[in-house]
């Protein structure tokens, strides 16, 4: 195995996966899904709404699929630096694009594929698409074209060819598309008060909530007061002044995996009950104080008395 039989498996890869893709653009139409208002609770901007209609239009998804399979024939047909460059390009850009649905829109589907590429965009499609870059990079001194490596060097590649093909297809989340599409196999999603759910992602969906935006400015400390989980929601209470008043924020955040909400109100914080005082205005203490010192006072006149009487009844026996 040399550098060469390196460089040509990779041609071998990309063409394979660029005719794929194309095959699967032009016969499996993607579903048509609404273009929401909110995800996660955050608003959409218009430009990235009007960015994922158009990704989604069956116009856009053929010219995508025709210009993949003609840069897939190049790559066969043709060992041409500036093909592959040209494929290079197209799968860093993919990247950034897949980078970018994971961000923004990762209901929407990558579309990679087709209507195969409807999952929810994950790592994995990322990190596929990168790999796919990286092989691009490669793949750019190859000597030969694919046909010819097909035709002279196929004992060579075809174990590296192989074996990336097994890893493609384990970090490829279209594979059970079409067992979903048949009913074959059905995951139940998990209810959302069981759901794991991270800290970290509370917060996150919090910060980006319309709910945080409004009331923000009245917030008194970037800290929580206290923080519990109850079911599907996570509660997460801040310090807030209102008009000079103490208040509290108390946010409610949604545990669900897809379309989590954000809820906010504005609550005057709990005080302790004062003690029921007694009509004279003092207090328990006071009292119970004030009972000592009566019982201590009567405590030394009845001792003095004693002494006064003891000392009577000496005298008056004789005593002197």
């Amino acid at each position: 195995m040399t550098i060469s039989d390196l460089q040509n498996a990779q041609v071998l890869l990309l063409a394979a996966v660029l005719l794929a893709a194309c095959l699967a653009k032009l016969t499996i139409r993607a579903p048509v899904a609404d273009v929401p208002d909110h995800v996660h609770g955050v608003p959409v901007p218009a430009r990235l709404r009007r960015a994922t209609a158009l990704r989604s239009s069956r116009g856009l998804n053929v010219g995508l699929g025709v210009g993949e399979g003609a840069l897939g024939l190049a790559l066969l047909l043709s060992p041409h630096l500036s093909v592959r460059i040209a494929t290079t390009v197209a799968f860093a850009a993919a990247t950034w694009a897949v980078g970018e649905l994971r961000v923004h829109r990762p209901d929407a589907g990558c579309g990679c594929f087709g209507g195969l590429s409807a999952k929810r965009v994950g790592r994995r499609s990322v990190a596929r698409a990168a790999l796919f870059t990286g092989a691009g990079v490669v793949s750019l001194t190859a000597p030969h074209a694919g046909l010819a490596v097909l035709r002279h060097d196929a004992a060579q590649v075809w174990p590296v060819l192989v074996l990336e093909l097994a890893v493609f297809a384990a970090i490829s989340p279209e594979l059970s598309a079409p067992l979903d599409r048949r009913g074959l196999r059905t995951r139940p999603p998990v209810p959302c008060g069981r759901r794991l759910s991270p800290l970290a992602e509370t917060y996150a969906t919090l910060h980006d909530s319309p709910a945080w935006l409004a009331y923000e400015n009245v917030l008194a400390s970037a800290v929580p007061l206290d923080v519990w989980r109850e079911g599907c929601w996570r509660f997460v209470v801040y310090p807030a002044r209102v008009d000079g008043r103490p208040m509290e924020a108390v946010f409610a955040v949604s545990t669900a995996a897809r379309d989590r909400e954000v809820k906010a109100v504005l609550l005057a914080p709990e005080r302790p009950e004062p003690p029921d005082l007694p009509a004279d205005g003092r207090t328990q203490e006071e009292h119970t104080d004030g009972r000592a010192s009566a019982d201590a006072a009567d405590v030394d006149a009845a001792e003095a008395e004693v002494e006064d009487t003891g000392e009577s009844r000496t005298i008056g026996s004789g005593v002197v």
